[in-house]
């Protein structure tokens, strides 16, 4: 479809059976003519793991992250695991990174979550210059950091990062890639992050930006039941507060009022407004609905496919 890439999520940081089955998703993706495999970091799988094995196993499809969490990994490290991704995937990875949410952080790992747009800001700070020049003197509120970065001999990947609120918008145009984002809807995303990125890259000197946007998917002739279906699977999303003010600012009560479900018209129409709405990249979260789960989810794979090919 022109004025979008169309990619799917791949390796969800929960996916049951072998690596080798797992990896065979990615070579599956990039055999079905996706541009992007895109892989979460829950609390399964490793997803900067899952990419570099993926990058042994394919030829041309980008893997990116979507997302890694910052708080609790070393920018410095950080950096020298995305460099050796990317030269794991021959150049086709994209390193997207996000703040996570404060129970996580704060409730689950014991660490603070205090100001993170600043903690992204110096985080990303770090990275920019490891992978600008290898090198890295950094001295801020959060992280002082001196080292250097030896052996990488390829380009460093894009760096994309979770950008809802302002502030955080701001920092993907000025310092990073582009944004990745999940349960933002098209107003959103046309009115408001789209083009605050745009312009804080704009006026940084930077390329123009990509805008990532994350939806659940479905394609079915049942779209009322598979709405309230989204609803119940993606209920935490509308309990976290960044999430639920993207929502809000969307006017949806709930994720399944955003997700991207109906039959081929219906999809194909929603993946335009999006490409109208500025975005660049499309990332698909295959939702099953009705009986037949995995006949579900192959439908609305194979309609993909067949976008991202046209």
């Amino acid at each position: 479809m022109d004025g979008i890439r169309i990619g799917i999520g791949v390796g969800d940081g929960g996916v049951a059976g072998s690596f080798e089955s797992i990896l065979q998703r990615y070579r599956a993706a990039e055999e079905a003519g996706f541009h992007t495999a895109w892989t979460a970091n829950i609390f399964g799988e490793d997803a900067l793991t899952l990419l570099a094995l993926a990058g042994r196993e394919t030829e041309r499809i980008e893997l990116g992250s979507a997302v890694v969490p910052t708080f609790s990994r070393h920018p410095f490290y950080m950096a020298q695991q995305a460099l050796t991704t990317q030269r794991a995937t021959g150049g086709r990875f994209l390193c997207g990174l996000g703040p996570s949410h404060k129970i996580v952080i704060e409730n689950m790992l014991g660490l603070s979550y205090d100001k993170p747009a600043r903690h992204v800001r110096e985080y990303v700070s770090v990275m920019r210059q490891l992978f600008d020049t290898g090198r890295v003197e950094f001295q801020g509120d959060t992280y002082g950091v001196n080292g250097t970065l030896t052996g990488s001999s390829c380009e460093a990947p894009p760096l994309l990062i979770g950008a809802l609120g302002p502030l955080m918008r701001r920092i993907a145009g000025q310092l990073c890639d582009g944004t990745i984002t999940w349960m933002t809807g098209p107003r959103t995303l046309g009115d408001a992050i789209g083009p605050d990125v745009r312009k804080a890259a704009s006026e940084a000197g930077r390329g123009e930006p990509r805008i990532v946007a994350g939806f659940p998917v479905c394609l079915t002739d049942d779209a009322a039941g598979a709405r309230e279906s989204a609803n119940k699977e993606f209920a935490i999303y509308g309990t976290l507060p960044s999430y639920r003010a993207m929502l809000d600012a969307e006017g949806a009560e709930g994720p399944g009022d955003i997700a991207l479900i109906g039959d081929e018209s219906q999809l194909e129409a929603s993946l335009r407004e999006l490409a109208a709405a500025g975005v660049t990249d499309f990332n698909g979260a295959i939702m099953p609905h009705g009986d037949d789960r995995q006949a579900s989810m192959q439908r609305t794979w194979d309609f993909l496919s067949s976008v991202s090919k046209a």
